[in-house]
Formats: structure tokens, C-alpha cells, sequence
């Protein structure tokens, strides 16, 4: 299949060894269980299904190519719910909270597992994760969630001193850190396609280029695409920042873009800065700058937090090249000033389904016990899509077995403003959050409007920052 320019770099990668031409849903089909969407969350339900029971006929139909939407585009850091322990024990209590952290860590052992069983080279490198601080206000705002998670027995952070951050991070911005071995990175593209060659093998009838146009709900559910329909027993929607589609779940989510930079190979200059691994480094700023080096000795540098999108049709905002491709080099070289001599392979963007806890929805639209969706993982979904995707499994075949009653599943979401409040709320709030930002880099007191208005953006893929305890430095 061959690549198209507005791609990201990884999909360009993958879709240039391959040789299948998407198959596109040109009739009207009957199946037991109909899947909308092809990422991560899709491809793992439908995966999921056929292994709880292979004789069920599963149709996926995605609107692009299977890992064209977020699932090809996004940094390929394979983490975990454990930075949200707070938020999940404050929603669930902490037992239930420790269950699914202990869920989520499990999947990434079994997702590395997966890829070597199927054969898939999806670049899966165990290296662990650098939670860091990038200015003295971050300094020490992951020690209320590490004693929390110390509490219930979960040992996953270990707390490194100025010299260690700075040594494995190669940047002497990086002024604290936690280090969670347990974390990974992907080539997540080549992840995506692999979960697509595997589901198909196992006899998931697979269509792409098939966007759902109509969603009719009934006793048999039918999804009616732009050339064709299927119908369902039942229906799982995978759809994430495309979740808006549907009206229950508009005001459940902002969609928001994240950018992101690969820079040409330069495999001898990372290596002076001893990015040698596949470790994933990010910081503690709500809009999180997010950064690795890959296989093949790039850099790869992220910052979320780009364009908003006017409630759910979001069109070719997300497509393309990076708008934003200047402020996210100026800030991989602020990292990194060794870089300035290196130019760009490619930057793009892709959106992200933003939810108020910055957790995942799971739940069956409006009561209905025939269509189910999964949605919301607020940039954190690579590795939680895993464990998403076995929810939404269960929940589309009707199993009421441990992960349908995880408490996730069907709690009562707190909801944004309609539009037009929600994006020019988002907007103003952003803007106080980059000046307040701003400002803490430099070591400035920020506004107390700007202060204000920050903390009213909702929890992303860190939780709210907590100042450090008392007489407790990094270092």
C-alpha cells in the first residue's frame, strides 16, 4: 500500500511494506457483532471477541485505514494509568483504583507477548518511562500520586537525583524525575497494522475507507456507511475523537490536536547525549512535552495541547502537516540545543479525545443493551487501549465477567458546555495556561488570573499537579 504524503512518519513506514489494498463495505452484510472503528480500541475489541468466542462474525468498519486516525499518529509511548491512581481512587476507591492500575501494567507485558507470538514488528522496547520536571513548579508534583500508589503496595515509580534525570534524559532542562520501568515504546503505526493483519487472520471481516454515515438504532442495530450497511446483534463503537459523531456523547469529550516532529536519523548525536534506549521522557505541564529516540535514531518530540476543534466535525483540522511545527522544534531545541543542526523528516498532528478525568468512558449509549462504546483516553491510550479494547469486547458480546463490572464501566461523566462555550473556554484557558507556563519556565510568579484560569482545564495525561511536600527536594 503506499503511503500518502499527509501521513505521519510512522504510518508511512508501515504502509510502505505493505501490500493490501483496503477492502471497502460495498454491499448491505448481516453480522453478530458490528465494530466501528479501526485503531487500537477497535482491532483489540475485535481481537478480544474472537478469542472469547470464535464462532462469533465480527465486521469492523473503519472510515480511513485501520491506524489512520490517533492510533498511527501519536508518540507511541506505551504507559499506563498509573499517574491518574489519584483520580481513579478518587472516582472508585482505592482498591478498585488498585485493580485497574495493576490491569493496565499487566497489559504491557502481554501486548510485547502479543507482538512476539503474531510476529509483529511494531518496535516494542520495554525502556520505561521519565516522568520529569521541567521547571521548579513541577519539581516533586508526582510525589502525592507515588506515596499514594506506595500505599496500596504498588512500588512503580522510583524517585532518581538531579544527576540520574539529567543523565538518561540527555538534558540538563530536566530538574527532577521518576523513573517507571514498566513502561514501553512503539512504532504504533506498525503496531496498528499488525493488530489488523492478526484480526484478519482470525477471520474478522475487515472494511476500510467505510465511514459510518448512519447510526440506526433498533432491536437489530444497523451501521450505514457511505456505500454500504451492516447489520448487527449488536454494535461496538471505537470510534474516540470521532465519538463526538454521536449526539450522547458530544459533550463528554474536547477534542484537542497534539503535534508532533521527527527529525532526520542522527543516531551518533543522540548517542553523545546517551539516548540510546527506547526510554520515553515527558514532563509535568498539563499540555505535556513528550519525547524519544527511535530505532532508527530519530528524535521524536510531542507537545499537546494544539488546535481545538469546534464540536465534532472536525474535518481536515487534524490532517497533514503540524501548524504548530515551529513551537514544537523551538521547544525540542530549548531540550535539546544540539539538535539545532538537524533538520525535520516530517511533523504532523492528530487529535485527541480529551474527557474531564482524562479517563476512558465505557458504558451502553443511552441504556441500550445492543450498542456499546469506548472512547476518552486523553493521550494516554496506547498501552490502556489494550485493557479498553477487552471492556469493550465484553460489553459487545453481552459477558458480564471482570472487566463489565470494572467500575469504569457505566459511571455518570461530568459533561463540558455546549458550543460555543466550550471551545472559546478552551481556548482562553489555554492561552492562561501558556502564559502561566511561560512564566514558571523563566521563574517568574504567573497571573493569578492565568493561575485561575489553568486550573480549570480538565485532567490530561498527568493529574493535576500537587506541589512537593514540605522539606522533600529533588536531588
Amino acid at each position: 500500500m503506499s503511503p500518502s504524503s499527509g501521513r505521519s512518519l510512522w504510518l508511512d513506514e508501515a504502509l510502505a511494506e505493505e501490500n493490501d489494498p483496503p477492502q471497502i463495505l460495498r454491499e448491505n452484510i448481516k453480522t453478530d457483532i458490528c465494530i466501528v472503528g479501526g485503531g487500537f480500541t477497535g482491532l483489540w475489541a475485535a481481537l478480544g471477541i474472537k478469542a472469547m468466542d470464535p464462532s462469533a462474525d465480527v465486521v469492523l468498519v473503519e472510515a480511513d485505514i485501520c491506524g489512520g486516525g490517533a492510533s498511527g499518529r501519536n508518540g507511541g509511548f506505551m504507559l499506563t494509568w498509573a499517574a491518574k491512581f489519584l483520580t481513579l481512587a478518587k472516582l472508585y476507591g482505592g482498591q478498585d483504583a488498585r485493580r485497574i492500575v495493576e490491569m493496565g501494567e499487566a497489559s504491557i507485558g502481554e501486548i510485547g507477548r502479543f507482538c512476539e507470538t503474531h510476529g509483529i514488528d511494531a518496535h516494542f522496547r520495554r525502556d520505561g518511562w521519565l516522568w520529569t520536571a521541567s521547571n521548579e513548579v513541577q519539581i516533586g508534583s508526582w510525589r502525592s500520586t507515588t506515596e499514594a500508589l506506595e500505599k496500596y503496595g504498588l512500588g512503580l515509580f522510583q524517585e532518581l537525583s538531579l544527576d540520574e534525570v539529567q543523565h538518561r534524559s540527555g538534558s540538563r532542562r530536566h530538574i527532577g524525575g521518576v523513573f517507571g520501568a514498566n513502561s514501553a515504546t512503539v512504532q504504533p503505526a506498525r503496531l496498528a497494522r499488525g493488530l489488523r493483519r492478526v484480526a484478519i487472520e482470525n477471520g474478522v471481516r475487515i472494511f476500510e475507507c467505510s465511514p459510518m454515515t448512519a447510526l440506526v438504532r433498533g432491536r437489530t442495530p444497523r451501521v450505514i456507511t457511505r456505500d454500504g450497511s451492516v447489520d448487527a446483534q449488536r454494535v461496538g463503537l471505537a470510534m474516540n475523537a470521532w465519538s463526538g459523531l454521536i449526539p450522547e456523547l458530544a459533550r463528554l469529550m474536547v477534542v484537542v490536536g497534539s503535534d508532533l516532529v521527527a527529525t532526520q536519523p542522527c543516531p551518533e548525536l543522540l548517542e553523545s547525549l546517551n539516548l540510546r534506549s527506547g526510554i520515553a521522557i515527558s514532563d509535568s505541564r498539563l499540555f505535556t512535552n513528550y519525547y524519544r529516540r527511535t530505532l532508527d535514531g530519530r528524535m521524536v518530540f510531542g507537545k499537546g495541547g494544539g488546535s481545538f476543534a469546534f464540536g465534532a466535525k472536525f474535518g481536515s483540522l487534524f490532517e497533514g502537516a503540524s501548524p504548530f511545527r515551529n513551537q514544537v522544534r523551538g521547544t525540542m531545541e530549548w531540550f535539546y540545543p544540539q539538535l539545532k543542526g538537524v533538520s525535520d523528516a516530517k511533523s504532523w498532528g492528530g487529535p485527541i479525545d480529551r474527557t474531564m478525568t482524562g479517563l476512558p468512558l465505557f458504558g451502553h449509549l443511552n441504556g441500550a443493551e445492543n450498542i456499546v462504546y469506548a472512547f476518552g483516553y486523553s493521550g494516554n491510550g496506547v498501552g490502556p487501549t489494550h485493557l479498553g479494547g477487552r471492556i469493550l469486547a465484553s460489553l459487545s458480546l453481552g459477558v458480564d465477567d471482570d472487566y463489565a463490572r470494572l467500575p469504569m464501566v457505566g459511571q455518570i461523566p461530568e459533561r463540558f458546555p455546549p458550543e460555543p462555550f466550550r471551545y472559546v473556554g478552551a481556548r482562553v484557558i489555554r492561552a492562561a495556561l501558556a502564559r502561566k507556563e511561560a512564566a514558571e519556565d523563566v521563574g517568574r510568579t504567573p497571573a493569578k488570573l492565568d493561575v485561575a484560569l489553568a486550573a480549570m482545564m480538565p485532567g490530561g495525561l498527568v493529574p493535576v499537579k500537587e506541589k512537593a511536600s514540605p522539606g522533600k527536594q529533588v536531588g
